[in-house]
């Protein structure tokens, strides 16, 4: 009987409260006006993320990067690697990222795509030819050496690389065999393919050199395996003329309903070909022609292992960092020397002059590019830290003594493993992490290149920024309502009104402080002649510009025996709004940004530690890394 009394007065008192409650509860609220929110970011769709990939990942599958057969990392290696899981390197070695990438592209040379995997296995399709049993035999007799020279090679090596693949002569093509092959790929990176947290794209390298000199192109595409299986790769066996390929992409876009990009790089490596004047015939570029080229090739592989090609110290003399990690002794194989003439046709900056020339000329500019990094390496790990680089090929994966190892004896000239250059990365602004949110990105060339580093770098151009609005938390949502962003054209400028930029860089959060931002111009004057100018907008520690124009060094913390830095220098942000001060309204310019670290230790400084090993006095062991945008084009 007491339980239930006690049980009666507390449903008694409850009941009090919640009518108290309800007598105390506020009326209902009037709706928000139609057409308004609360939530400020309801109907906003800018890009918000900056995804970090790398579009050019070499694994087993690629003749030039297996020629004996030893290279075991497969393009499921290659994947797994990217996605932050622990792999095995050819020669033993566990590998890990420190943070694993956003997408990748498997872009395997179309050229004998999956052939020495294929004839280890002892496919049928390759024993069924002449060619395939003579290759099978001799692969699997011959003794597994690297190939450090064209003149080394011998057997298989000597039949499939020195006198096919690299003078682009096929000695074997069967359809059947590669679009199995093809196909198998397309299917891998489906697998692989997880939107909103991985993107897998397929894709693949053309890999055409005229003369050994470089006019290679990454191909991707953003499709599945549903379009991308109905096609096989147009290869630099099918054609060396980038004309061709071009064909081969609308043919693509037009039968599958699909799209497609074709990437250049090492345009360093081009002696003069990669931005020249003249089409695959050797006649003046039409607008047919510029109009076909800037269709297809939104992007520039600006950096990477094999050199960086933004700008060179003699096409750039005032620039007192234009000599970054520069190759610049001949062509691919060193079989070509380079000259001088040949320069000014092979980087970023001087190609980006070249086209405001021709732009005025023929109305469309055929080199108006977007900048991306990423590896080209031959490892199938695409580990490109200063203190985590996985090389550019076998020989070159981390090891006692691979920085004195030639990466490649040429007859007149070489290069030595020291001088590969641990870069880079592509960096690509978008609201998620999918195929099209990812390649519609680089389609608009909202994206910018790093040399490893994931420093983050905001690029707006517009007509009225102010200073105050580099100091504001939504520096994006003004950047975008009031400006273009990276990759865009500033047009329609205003009576007597000076174009203003809106940027902000900060520092990788696992990485170094930033030392500066700078600004590159480029222009077209009225009498038709080029010019370039380096502005530094923003620097770190409170220094400013000497009476010469000249910012004073940021200092260098570097300890290369410890092989460890400081971030006791420089900022972990920058941020600025300039104003262009020579603006001619009259003149076509470009402008893209360069973010600059602080030193700090370069790759082999790392090896020297860990291997305990004491270097030549000529290695670099002290690098200053950094971003570069896509330009934003200024157009009368």
């Amino acid at each position: 009987m007491s339980y239930g009394k006690s049980a009666f007065l507390i449903a008694l008192m409850m009941a009090g409260k919640w009518a108290a409650a309800a007598e105390l509860s506020p009326p209902p609220q009037k709706p928000v006006p139609a057409g308004k929110h609360y939530s400020p970011y309801v109907g906003q769709d800018y890009p918000t993320n900056v995804y970090w990939g790398d579009t050019h990942v070499h694994t087993n599958m690629s003749a030039d990067a297996n020629m004996t057969g030893s290279n075991t990392v497969t393009p499921d290696d290659a994947y797994r690697f990217a996605q932050g899981q622990t792999v095995t390197s050819q020669h033993g070695l566990k590998a890990k990222l420190r943070r694993p990438l956003d997408f990748l592209v498997v872009a395997d040379h179309a050229e004998y795509i999956g052939l020495v995997n294929r004839l280890l296995a002892d496919d049928p399709i390759l024993l069924a030819t002449e060619v395939g049993k003579r290759w099978n035999k001799m692969l699997k007799s011959e003794k597994q050496v690297f190939i450090e020279s064209a003149r080394q090679a011998r057997g298989f090596a000597k039949e499939m690389m020195v006198d096919s693949f690299l003078p682009n002569k096929a000695a074997f093509r069967n359809q059947e065999f590669e679009q199995s092959v093809w196909n198998g790929v397309a299917a891998t990176a489906d697998r692989f393919n997880q939107p909103g947290k991985f993107t897998a794209f397929s894709g693949y390298e053309w890999t055409s050199h005229p003369e050994i000199d470089n006019l290679h192109r990454v191909v991707i595409f953003k499709d599945g395996y549903d379009k991308v299986s109905r096609i096989t790769p147009f290869s630099a066996f099918d054609s060396i003329r980038p004309e061709d390929l071009w064909k081969f992409l609308a043919n693509y876009e037009k039968t599958t309903g699909g799209e497609a990009i074709a990437i250049p790089h090492n345009s360093n490596a081009s002696n003069g070909l990669m931005f020249s004047l003249q089409d695959s015939d050797r006649k003046p570029l039409t607008r047919a022609y510029a109009e076909t080229r800037a269709r297809w090739e939104p992007l520039l592989e600006v950096t990477q292992i094999k050199g960086d090609s933004e700008s060179h110290p003699k096409l750039s003399p005032n620039d007192e960092f234009a000599g970054y990690e520069t190759w610049d002794k001949a062509n691919l194989l060193f079989l070509k020397l380079k000259e001088d003439r040949m320069l000014k046709h092979e980087y970023a900056r001087s190609a980006l002059k070249l086209g405001l020339q021709e732009e005025q000329r023929l109305g469309v500019n055929p080199f108006k590019f977007g900048m991306i990094g990423s590896s080209d390496t031959h490892t199938g790990l695409a580990g490109v830290d200063e203190n985590n680089f996985w090389g550019k090929v076998a020989e070159s994966e981390p090891s006692p003594d691979r920085w004195q190892k030639y990466f490649f004896k040429g007859e007149k000239a070489s290069m030595k493993a020291w001088q590969l250059a641990s870069s880079g990365l592509a960096a690509v602004w978008a609201n998620e992490n999918t195929r099209d949110a990812l390649f519609a990105a680089m389609k608009r060339k909202e994206t910018y290149a790093t040399t490893g580093p994931r420093m983050t770098v905001r690029f707006f151009g517009g007509w009225n920024f102010t200073a105050d609005d580099a100091r504001r938390p939504d520096l994006a949502l003004t950047g975008y309502q009031r400006g273009v962003p990276m990759g865009a054209d500033l047009t329609s400028a205003p009576k007597n009104v000076k174009p203003s930029f809106l940027i902000r860089a900060v520092k990788d959060p696992d990485g170094a402080n930033l030392d500066r931002v700078q600004v590159i111009k480029g222009w077209l004057d009225q009498a038709g002649k080029t010019h370039e100018r380096v502005f530094d907008v923003a620097l770190s520690d409170k220094r400013r510009l000497g009476r010469n124009g000249k910012a004073p060094p940021v200092g260098n913390t570097v300890d290369v025996k410890s092989a460890t830095y400081t971030n006791t220098i420089g900022d972990p942000e920058l941020a600025v709004v300039w104003i262009d001060p020579q603006f001619d309204p009259r003149e076509r310019a470009f402008y893209y940004v360069r973010v600059l670290e602080i030193p700090t230790p370069r790759w082999p400084a790392y090896d020297a530690k860990a291997f305990n090993v004491k270097m030549d006095k000529e290695v670099s062991m002290i690098t200053q890394e950094r971003a570069y945008t896509s330009p934003i084009w200024y157009l009368p």
